[in-house]
Parts: C-alpha cells; sequence; structure tokens
C-alpha cells in the first residue's frame, strides 16, 4: 500500500482461481516498518485515493489491526495534508473523506480476544499434531522422552490445544505458570508414568513460557532438567516455522470463506459513524466486534502477565481458553486414590453406530473425569449388543492413556438398537449396579437413547441419567450444530479433492463427479464442495431436476472457455435415487461431448477412517467432560434412599452445540425436530452456507444477510460464565 505501483492491481473472477488449496498468502504479506511513520501513511493514503479506494479489508494479527484503525483515525488528517502539498484537490479530499475498514484476524497463534478461532489456527494445530503423532511411535518404540516447542510468544493457545489433543504430561504456557516446586512434581509425574509402564513422555513448551517469577522456561533447560534428575532418553523438537506452512485445513477454509463473506457484508453496512469492526467467529455464529475493543482488551492481556496477575490474562483470554485450560488440567493429572472422593455409584460408556474419529477422545475423557469425580467406570464392548451380552469391565485411569490420537472406536460398535434387547440389558444394568449411562453415537445413539427412554416404564433400570454425545461423520443428529468426527471425515473429503484437482491440471478440460458419504444428510457434500471450491453439489435436502442439471453442465461449458480448465462435483450418495452418480457423470460424459470430459471416485469408507483432527479430538473431549460432570450433577439429584431413580425427561439428554453454546437438551423434546424417515434434523443450519457456495462458483443467487452479525461489544465474562459452555 505504501509502494504503490503494481502492488495495487485490480483483480478478477480468475485471478483468485485455484488459490484455496494454498497455504500462506498468494498476494504476500510483510511486517511494515514505513507503514509506523506518518510519512508512510501519507504515502498509502496518497496511492488509495490514486485509485478510488476507500474500503480496506485488513486480514492480520493485532498489529496490522491496530495499524489499520490508527489509519482510519488520521484519513480525514492525511487527505488535508495531501491537499496542502498540491498532490490531490479539494474535490477528492470531499470525494473521499471517509475510509471503511473491517478486519479479519489471521494469526496461528489464536491470540486475539474477542474471536474463538483466527483464520489459520486450526491448520497450525494440523501440523503440530501431525508431527507429534510421528514422534509419538519413535518415542513409543524407543522409551523416550520428548520436549517439544511450540509457536506462541505471548499466547499459549497452540501449546495448549496441542497438549489436550495428545494427552501431553506437561504443558508449559506463558498464562498459566507452573507453581514453585514445579520441578519436582514434573519428574515425580514423569517417574510414575513410566512406573504404570507407559513407554513414552511427551511435553509441550511454548516458545514464551515463563515461571512464576517471569524468567523464561525454554525447552532445553527443561530437558536438562528430565536427563539430570531422572536420566531419561530426552530429545527436543522445536517445530518452528512448519506450523505456518501447508495447506489449510477444511475448517480454516471454511471459516475463512464465512469471514470474508462477513467482510464484505460489514464495509457494504458501513458508514462513518459505525467504528472499525472485526468479523469473527463465537461458537458456531458469525460475529462483528469494534476492533478497538479487541485490540485493548488483547494487550490488557499482555499487561495482565507482565505485572504477574495470572488468573486474570487466564480469564481476560476468553471462555474458550479458560475452558481449555480446566479440561486440561482435570485430564492430566490423576490424584492420589486416597485424595479422591467415593461416591459408590457405577458410570458405564458404550459407543453405537458406525465408528467416527474421536469416540476414543471422548471415552478417554469420560472415563477420567468420572475417576475423578469419585465414580467407578465401566465400558461396555461393542454397542448395546455387546451391552446384551454382558461384555462389560471396570476401566482405570490408565487404561484410556493415549487414546486421543486413535481413529476408530476402540471399544468397538455396532448399529444394534437396544429395543429387541432390553430385557438382557436391564439385567446386566442391574447386575453391575450402573447408575448412570453414557453414550457416545451417531443417529443410531440418539435413537437408542430415545427407546431406553421410552421402556423405562417397564424397567425401571432405565429410570438412571442417560447422556448422548453425537458423534458421527455425517452430522446428521438433532439438537448439535457439529458431531464428533464430521470435521476429520471433512479434511479427508477435502484432501482427496485437492489431489484430484492437482490430477486434472496436466490434463484440461476435465470435470470430476466425486461421491460423499452422509446417508441422507447433505453435510459433508455441502461444505466439502465449499472447502474444495466445487462447481456443484448435489444434496437430498435440496431437490434437483433434470434442468438444473443441465444448468449445471451449461455452466460448466461456460467455465471451460475461460482460463480455469477444470470442474469438480459433489453428490450425497443418497440425493436422488434415480439420479445416481453414474447417471450425473454418464449425463455430464454426454453432453460435454467435445468440450470436457468425466471422470467418477466414490470415496467410501476413506471418509470414516485416519486419526481424528485437532477440532475433533478437542472437541469430543471437551464435550465428554462437561457431559460427565452433568451426569455426576444428575446422580446427586436423583440419590433417594439409598438408590439412584431418574425417571424425568430431562434425565435423557443430548450435549450439543447450538450456535454459540452448549446445550444439554431431552432427546423426548428432540423428537420433533427429527425426521425419522431420512435419519436427519428437519431443520440444519448449514442450508445457509449453501448460496454461499454457488456464489462462489459464480451462479447467480441471492444470499439471506437476516443471520449477519450485528455490532457486538467484547464480552468480559463472569468466571461463572465459563462453565455455561463455551467450545
Amino acid at each position: 500500500m505504501v509502494d504503490g505501483g503494481d502492488n495495487i492491481v485490480e483483480v478478477s473472477w480468475e485471478s483468485v482461481s485455484s488459490i484455496l488449496q494454498v497455504g500462506g498468502t498468494v498476494i504476500g504479506s510483510a511486517r511494515c516498518k514505513s507503514f509506523r511513520t506518518r510519512e508512510g501513511r501519507l504515502q498509502a493514503a496518497y496511492n488509495l485515493v490514486q485509485r478510488g479506494i476507500t474500503n480496506l479489508c485488513v486480514i492480520g494479527g493485532d498489529g496490522s489491526l491496530t495499524g489499520a484503525n490508527l489509519f482510519r483515525e488520521e484519513w480525514s488528517g492525511l487527505l488535508e495534508e495531501l491537499a496542502q502539498k498540491g498532490k490531490i484537490d479539494e474535490e477528492a479530499v470531499k470525494k473521499y473523506a471517509y475510509l471503511n475498514i473491517v478486519g479479519m484476524v489471521g494469526s496461528i497463534d489464536n491470540d486475539f480476544c474477542g474471536t474463538d478461532m483466527t483464520i489459520g489456527t486450526d491448520s497450525a494445530l494440523h501440523r503440530i499434531i501431525e508431527v507429534v503423532d510421528a514422534i509419538m511411535t519413535t518415542a513409543q518404540s524407543h522409551q523416550r522422552t520428548f520436549v517439544l516447542e511450540v509457536m506462541g510468544r505471548h499466547c499459549g493457545y497452540l501449546a495448549l490445544v496441542s497438549a489436550l489433543a495428545c494427552g501431553a504430561d506437561w504443558v508449559f504456557i506463558p498464562e498459566y505458570p507452573p507453581e514453585e516446586g514445579w520441578e519436582d512434581s514434573m519428574c515425580v509425574k514423569l517417574s510414575e508414568n513410566r512406573a504404570r509402564k507407559k513407554r513414552l513422555n511427551i511435553i509441550i513448551v511454548a516458545e514464551g513460557a515463563i515461571d512464576c517469577h517471569n524468567k523464561p522456561i525454554t525447552s532445553e533447560k527443561v530437558k536438562d532438567l528430565v536427563v539430570q534428575r531422572l536420566g531419561f532418553d530426552t530429545r527436543v523438537t522445536i517445530l518452528g516455522h512448519v506450523q505456518r506452512g501447508g495447506t489449510p485445513s477444511a475448517f480454516d477454509r471454511i471459516l475463512a470463506s464465512r469471514m470474508g463473506v462477513e467482510a464484505v457484508l460489514a464495509l457494504l453496512e458501513a458508514t462513518p459513524a459505525t467504528p472499525a469492526c472485526v468479523v469473527s467467529l463465537s461458537g458456531n455464529q458469525a460475529v462483528r466486534l469494534p476492533l478497538m475493543e479487541c485490540v485493548q482488551m488483547t494487550q490488557e492481556v499482555q499487561k495482565a502477565m507482565d505485572e504477574g496477575r495470572f488468573v486474570e490474562a487466564v480469564r481476560l483470554r476468553g471462555r474458550s481458553f479458560e475452558n481449555n485450560l480446566n479440561t486440561y488440567k482435570l485430564l492430566s493429572h490423576k490424584k492420589p486414590d486416597a485424595e479422591l472422593p467415593k461416591t459408590n455409584f457405577n458410570v458405564a460408556v458404550l459407543n453405537v453406530g458406525a465408528p467416527a474419529a474421536g469416540m476414543n477422545a471422548a471415552v478417554r475423557a469420560a472415563v477420567r473425569v468420572g475417576i475423578t469425580e469419585g465414580h467407578k467406570m465401566f465400558a461396555v464392548i461393542d454397542g448395546f449388543e455387546g451391552f446384551a451380552r454382558g461384555k462389560i469391565k471396570e476401566i482405570s485411569w490408565g487404561d484410556v492413556g493415549g487414546w486421543t490420537g486413535q481413529g476408530g472406536s476402540i471399544l468397538g460398535t455396532k448399529r444394534t438398537l437396544p429395543a429387541k434387547y432390553l430385557e438382557k440389558i436391564a439385567d446386566q444394568m442391574r447386575t453391575n449396579n450402573i447408575n448412570a449411562l453414557m453414550v457416545i453415537g451417531g443417529f443410531e445413539a440418539y435413537e437408542s437413547c430415545l427407546q431406553l427412554h421410552e421402556a423405562r416404564s417397564r424397567f425401571e433400570e432405565f429410570c438412571v441419567p442417560i447422556c448422548v454425545l453425537p458423534a458421527t461423520i455425517s452430522n446428521n443428529v438433532p439438537g448439535t450444530d457439529f458431531s464428533i468426527g464430521a470435521d476429520t471425515a471433512l479434511n479427508a473429503i477435502v484432501e482427496t479433492c485437492d489431489r484430484i484437482k492437482q490430477s486434472a491440471s496436466g490434463t484440461k478440460r476435465r470435470v470430476f463427479i466425486i461421491e460423499t458419504m452422509g446417508g441422507y444428510c447433505g453435510y459433508l457434500a455441502n461444505m466439502g464442495a465449499l472447502a474444495a471450491g466445487a462447481d456443484a453439489a448435489y444434496i437430498f435436502e435440496e431437490q434437483f431436476d433434470i434442468r438444473e442439471l443441465q444448468a449445471n453442465v451449461e455452466h460448466l461449458t461456460e467455465k471451460m472457455k475461460t482460463s480455469i480448465q477444470r470442474g469438480l462435483v459433489l453428490r450425497n450418495e443418497n440425493c436422488n435415487e434415480n439420479y445416481t452418480t453414474d447417471f450425473i457423470y454418464q449425463l455430464y460424459s454426454e453432453e460435454g461431448k467435445g468440450v470436457f470430459d468425466c471422470r467418477k471416485n466414490v470415496l467410501g469408507h476413506m471418509q470414516q477412517g485416519g486419526a481424528p483432527s485437532p477440532f475433533d479430538r478437542n472437541f469430543g473431549t471437551k464435550i465428554s467432560a462437561k457431559a460427565m460432570q452433568w451426569i455426576s450433577k444428575k446422580l446427586k439429584e436423583t440419590y433417594r434412599k439409598g438408590k439412584v431413580f431418574a425417571n424425568t425427561d430431562d434425565s435423557v439428554c443430548l450435549l450439543g452445540m447450538r450456535r454459540r453454546n452448549l446445550v444439554f437438551q431431552p432427546v423426548a423434546e428432540l423428537k420433533t425436530e427429527t425426521d425419522f424417515v431420512h435419519r436427519i434434523p428437519k431443520e440444519q443450519w448449514w442450508l445457509k452456507l449453501r448460496p454461499l457456495m454457488k456464489i462462489l462458483a459464480k451462479y447467480k443467487t441471492s444470499y439471506d444477510v437476516s443471520d449477519s452479525g450485528q455490532l457486538e461489544h467484547v464480552a468480559m465474562h463472569s468466571p461463572k460464565e465459563a462453565e455455561t459452555g463455551a467450545i
């Protein structure tokens, strides 16, 4: 902006084609010294006025956003000065009197207050987790201790979440320095883990980690400590700039696309009176916040840390950060048995339905939180079928070590519903004295709990607290915006689409038809299309006919005349019983003769497998810990005269993410929101993003702006609120 000239160019539709899957930034980025001076800003203002630009969308961290805000405040003064120097005329001063600014936060550290996730954070977590998973196998083989240093000079988000996502033994972050004597307690913990036959130890250090006297804790220092005190074979790995690189994850692509739309809407609605705003995400809801409020709060955190007010720093970081920290503290350190409360309650955990990545993370969190709360935890093998056969055993803290990063379902899972085994299951509940159930799974898990709820009148054994955690790649469970496993599946789809698109870069004029899973739910097809930059996505929720298919073929024929000579079409497996993947492939092949050729690809079960993504590990861990605390609360409430008796609707709940909050909803109440024939919720939030995908594929369509964010204020939440359920 300061240099001007060829550095400011008008872009066309095609100039941003095929950049969705490219990491970094194709328009380049820099830390600009001259923009920090008034001369630099004067020159930048001149360059903008020359081109008649008065709207800026700034994508960067707090430094860039603070600079942009200052630029806006000085704007009229800068124009006056340019006019005095005779560089622009008075007319230009009047015409370009106001500068509008909207910010999008692009920063891997996720250190910006007011937003749950900054653009790039999820991708950085992907890089870290890939490395940790790889290191775990070598550490396991050699019985080694690894100290990993991750980025985050002033913010411990990456370190904290990756520690949660891989079940690290210890984590050092700037916001939460360890207590005096941490050296001893860390070494005790590491040697205890060794004694429990755990072959590897992982310690994660944020580069800005400090102790309570504000002295740095470096990865080398930690390594030397472990070697001197324990003599363990210890290695240090510094991840460095690997974390900034690589292709963006599905989550980041969708987040950035949604934020991009919000930014444009915010600019269109901006007036000279509205403050510069940042568009951001709160839970699953797009919001707009005053830029300076966010920047001030971000600086407050740093100030609190410098002054040693660490509890305050964590609180200022926001409820999402605070939740992560509390969950990590709950799950990483087992209290000695003598210190644990004893409740005499038995809680069973089981998986139902098809496997989904992140189920194991949820089981691990449930077991460990349950033990911390004083319950005896039981694992049921192979769902309700296994339950009926008595495949149930007590499970301990150590049994679930290392489960977070494992794909599939270690407990085993079956689609069988309990209806045909009610009597046998009731017997097993009685024999093992099970006082509560946690059911982790997809639509079948929800249906199973409905059946148990309805069978309460006949079997008193089912009058216990029951909680469903949604875990399915299809994301088709009513009562929640996200399910455990859907993010991992989405990443698998997007990765494959990227490769397929690349295969066509040599052969021009090719269209790929790709079939995704999801039952009747179009979530994977629709979001996959958005994240992979597809031309169309056929889904069951939005009926289509031959005219629409024809319009899509014509649209692709037009596209082939431009420089972008490849197409991508996604189709949900059950979107239409007659317009099958083969039919669409044959139709496109015939109609596209001489213009483009076609290939088809059915993705199949690769969408169910793979190591869970950071989002799924984290989401699974957090909602499971929350559900376990709910179960404990319900157990206390329903314990009368020596037994648990819960027969109200609100004692069988599904825990879901709804817009901004985690909510427990009685399954009986969710019945009205469910289409049982097609196994999908009657209303689905992501259908609102459907026009966005079409607009990005160059279709003319209207975008519903009623859901766009209104300007709000940065909320300083009370400690109480952290429990109400941010993710």
